[in-house]
């Protein structure tokens, strides 16, 4: 028999081998109202993963690999990844003023390809790849840029359409091999612009994220000074009265800004991620000692946040809990402080190359659920960095079957979109031993679908694609006490590209 739920009606499938639950439970869940109420809930909490292509850290494993090993590495990635039930990757695409992606404004990558501005061959695009796969496993791509970094010393080869080539003007040399685009020229804050609106517009991303890169830390130039005599004199010739690290400053917030506006114009749904160095400013908090990222990397990311000019803030908090000068609970809860807003606070945390480091494990797992504690609207942490979490079997078990042990979704940015998607269209096929559930969208909202069943007295849960719309489960199933307990009911819902979730109609399938 049948059960089709349209638009907020409800009708109750009345299964031939099961019986039909009492009356009593059926007005319960038919009152007048019910279809706003929330009967059960999947756990949000964002888990991602860094995949840094600078230097080949993760993908591909080095360059000028062929597009099948480079793809098999990939999917390699995304399926131990999909495994530990993580729901995010932030990708890295523009390591060097470069694209591991088809681009008309900057050449190909020198990490993908060996050789810079040389395609894939046989050709593909990197970045539909990953977009396709990662979207295939339930998963967010966001695509992570470095919005300054001219060129890499391990980058190697430079081709004729390299920045360092077409605009010289714009970059500086640093003295460990490095070049910079100068952060304080309008003409780098419109072409990280232009790239950033370029990507949205023909790629389906769900993020743009920067890392923690942008004044260059002083040891990449011997500690000097960074080397842009030339723009400030300009500015001070034109009347300029701000001090140098202000102005300093002042052309990254003007950035940040101009990209969170320009991101929310072209696609709303796009969030606009920062991860910046864990420390704003030593003393702040009053216990905090160590590096100085306001006067040293002119980020003011304390300033970002309390604007609300990001939608998730993931400071990168790379200390234990017991390191008292950096410690990860009193940083976490002073960014807390600081977060007016209520943006989404992902803090990164950084695994380690420790295979075997039991105690290691144990604070991974102990800052992921501080997190959870601290920001319990919104959990979620980024893993520094992919390798580190695959290629580390007892970190993986430990996730696995432990905080990890259930999906999750990625927690709604509401301040994005109030309207949520609308519920699907649901029909059951009842057999002897299973039970068909496949539902229809009812527009095109949907991005994922919660597919939520009771056996017993708790409800559980699947995670699903946009693009899967049916699933089989079993009329009955044994328990560990030897019974069999029939499946009662089944609900199907839709979140959209931000995170909001359909209303919940619960369909009785027995007693």
């Amino acid at each position: 028999m049948r059960a089709i739920l349209i638009g907020s009606c409800l009708l109750v499938s009345l299964v031939s081998q099961a019986q039909v639950k009492t009356n009593a439970d059926k007005a319960e869940l038919t009152k007048p109202g019910i279809t706003r109420q929330r009967f059960a809930q999947a756990p949000e909490e964002f888990r991602g993963a860094w995949i840094a292509t600078v230097d080949n850290i993760n993908w591909p494993s080095k360059p000028g690999l062929s597009t099948a090993e480079q793809q098999k590495e990939a999917i390699g990635i995304l399926d131990r990844l999909q495994s530990l039930n993580f729901n995010a990757v932030i990708f890295q695409v523009r390591p060097q003023a470069d694209a591991l992606y088809q681009s008309e404004l900057e050449p190909w990558s020198y990490f993908l390809t060996g050789e810079q501005d040389k395609l894939p061959d046989p050709f593909y695009d990197p970045l539909i790849f990953w977009i396709e796969e990662a979207h295939k496993r339930g998963m967010e791509l966001h695509a992570w840029l470095n919005p300054y970094r001219a060129h890499h010393f391990k980058g190697k080869s430079n081709s004729s359409r390299s920045i360092l080539q077409k605009n010289p003007e714009l970059v500086v040399s640093l003295k460990e091999g490095y070049y910079w685009m100068d952060p304080s020229l309008k003409e780098t804050q419109d072409r990280t612009s232009a790239v950033v609106l370029d990507i949205i517009k023909r790629y389906d991303v769900d993020g743009i994220h920067f890392d923690d890169y942008f004044y260059p830390y002083p040891s990449y130039n011997g500690n000097e000074d960074f080397p842009d005599d030339s723009s400030w004199n300009i500015y001070l010739k034109a009347g300029g009265k701000l001090t140098r690290g202000d102005w300093r400053r002042e052309a990254v917030n003007t950035l940040i800004e101009r990209l969170y506006k320009e991101i929310k114009t072209e696609k709303k749904h796009v969030k606009f991620g920062l991860s910046p160095f864990g420390i704003w400013k030593p003393g702040y908090p009053a216990s905090i000692e160590g590096f100085d990222q306001y006067e040293k990397l002119y980020a003011d990311a304390k300033r970002w946040l309390n604007k609300g000019w990001i939608d998730y803030f993931s400071p990168q908090l790379y200390w234990p809990t017991g390191k008292i000068a950096q410690s990860y609970p009193i940083l976490l809860g002073w960014w807390q402080e600081q977060n007016t807003h209520q943006r989404h606070l992902w803090p990164g945390i950084n695994i380690g190359t420790d295979k075997n480091g039991i105690a290691n494990n144990q604070e991974i797992i102990s800052e992921i659920m501080i997190a959870r504690a601290m920001v319990p609207k919104s959990a979620g942490v980024v893993h520094w960095h992919g390798h580190s979490v695959i290629n580390n079997p007892t970190l993986s078990r430990a996730l696995q079957e432990g905080v990890y042990k259930s999906p999750a979704l990625v927690p709604a940015s509401a301040w994005l979109q109030s309207t949520p998607p609308l519920s699907p269209a649901v029909s059951i096929m009842t057999a002897t031993d299973t039970v068909e559930i496949s539902w229809t969208p009812r527009n095109n909202q949907a991005f994922k679908w919660v597919l939520y069943f009771k056996y017993q007295e708790k409800w559980e849960h699947r995670i699903l694609n946009k693009t899967e719309n049916k699933v089989l489960l079993p009329v009955s199933r044994s328990e560990k006490s030897g019974d069999k307990t029939p499946l009662k009911f089944i609900m199907v819902t839709a979140i959209d590209r931000v995170g909001l979730e359909s209303e919940q109609h619960p369909i009785i399938i027995s007693n």
